[in-house]
């Protein structure tokens, strides 16, 4: 069985003075994804060590999950995440489905298509 899992790194480069301000939206963010989204199987936050720059991991069981996690975005932190900071990349892994290439459409993604490898 292929493994249906979709995941992405985002990166967004901090805007001066507003590293704060994200680290709150991040608590909001992964305290509601935690609780509502339980088809996450990762959802990870980083900052490099300047704060300048803010990774985020993310990994869904499959698309449907992926597609159900970027309708709460778009709607509820989209343009508060932005406000903070300038998007710089977004690579997005896995085989990914029609219904989630609509759901990223907009957002600049370069896809990686799987060539090799496993997940346990």
């Amino acid at each position: 069985k292929m493994n249906e899992q979709i995941s992405w790194v985002f990166e967004l480069k901090v805007n001066d003075g507003a590293v704060n301000n994200l680290k709150e939206l991040m608590k909001e963010m992964v305290e509601a994804t935690l609780n509502n989204e339980p088809n996450t199987v990762a959802y990870h936050w980083s900052l490099d060590k300047d704060e300048k720059y803010c990774h985020v991991y993310e990994c869904y069981k499959n698309g449907e999950a992926a597609v159900s996690h970027l309708e709460t975005f778009k709607s509820k932190y989209a343009g508060r995440m932005l406000a903070l900071g300038e998007a710089t990349k977004f690579d997005v892994y896995g085989v990914i489905t029609d219904d989630v290439y609509a759901a990223l459409d907009g957002f600049g993604a370069n896809y990686m298509s799987p060539i090799g490898g496993f997940v346990r």
